[in-house]
């Protein structure tokens, strides 16, 4: 009896055993099975591509160390955006006064690079201006070099922006580009809504002077952009012949009131080229910019050269000349 007990016991066993297996059912068995999977994190871009203003495609490795930059403007664009150089042309230092690494290496003058010492630098980026014949010679040749290479266009604030938001993105430093970019924009918006509040329309005369001449501009240059967003009224857009010469019959015509002038190369040889031109008229003084001193000399830190990071200043000093009353 005991025997038969022990072998029924035994089967009871059995059949909950079997019957908990079969209520687990597929489920406790796939998981008995199935090893987990690692997540999967898609690995970060290595490159970044841009058009530049060539509108060639242009792909340079995140984070380049060994840039050259052929204009001291574009030098100092790259190092607002938090970049290194290893070289960059001799105005980088004679005009911009830039403080540069003491191994960094002046490659030749900003029209006449010397491509030789640009390669022996084995640069991973060089940035050029499609504006300069020598830069654009260069295009085939770092190609073919495999040098990564690309050229900018600014001759007004939103084409700066555009070049430093490139640079922010190589050097990954998105809060110079606030500091250096998007914070001047609202400064310049700032001068702008102010100039706006006047309805005094003021007419003006812009001139480039050198040594041997002096011309009126009217538009392609980014001081004739600040004076159209100011509210001026630039008279060389209404006299062609002003961008050729300047012609005091037509400026007397117009009697312009402001008269700005920048100087390009050395200053006071300039200014002398000036005062034994135009100036030496004898309707000269009786112009009304000249009699209300309102015949300026631009800064060209600010003026002839781009500004940069300080084109926000720019805007101020136009508009505290222009609009006195309202920019005390």
């Amino acid at each position: 009896m005991l025997k038969k007990t022990g072998v029924i016991a035994a089967s009871l066993l059995l059949c909950a055993a079997l019957l908990g297996s079969a209520c687990a059912g597929p489920q406790a068995a796939l998981e008995e099975t199935q090893t987990p999977q690692a997540t999967q994190t898609p690995a970060p871009a290595q490159t970044y591509t841009f058009q530049d203003a060539l509108g060639h495609e242009v792909t340079v490795a995140y984070g380049p160390e060994r840039v050259v930059a052929l204009m001291g403007s574009y030098a100092e664009t790259w190092l607002l955006a938090g970049g290194q150089l290893v070289g960059t042309t001799e105005d980088a230092i004679s005009e911009r006064d830039l403080e540069l690494d003491a191994d960094t290496k002046v490659i030749g003058q900003v029209k006449t690079p010397d491509v030789e010492k640009v390669l022996e630098l084995d640069p991973d980026f060089v940035i050029l201006s499609p504006d300069i014949e020598g830069h654009m010679k260069l295009d085939e040749l770092l190609g073919k070099a495999g040098v990564p290479h690309a050229y900018f266009k600014v001759e007004e604030f939103e084409e700066y922006l555009d070049m430093l938001k490139i640079c922010t993105e190589l050097t990954g430093r998105e809060d110079l580009y606030v500091q250096n970019g998007t914070a001047i924009a609202e400064q310049i918006d700032n001068v702008k809504m102010q100039a706006a509040l006047s309805s005094y329309r003021p007419s003006v005369l812009f001139v480039r002077a050198l040594s041997t001449k002096a011309k009126a501009k009217a538009k392609d240059n980014f001081v004739c952009t600040m004076l159209d967003e100011l509210g001026c009224d630039n008279i060389a857009a209404r006299h062609d012949s002003l961008l050729e010469d300047l012609s005091m019959e037509e400026i007397i015509t117009e009697d312009p009131d402001f008269i700005f002038v920048v100087t390009m190369g050395e200053e006071q040889a300039a200014l002398d080229a000036l005062q034994a031109g135009i100036q030496s008229n004898p309707a000269w003084n009786n112009l009304s910019a000249v009699k209300n001193g309102k015949y300026i000399i631009l800064d060209k830190d600010l003026f002839h050269y781009k500004p940069n990071a300080r084109w926000g200043e720019s805007y101020e000093t136009l508009a505290k000349y222009l609009y006195p009353q309202l920019f005390q």
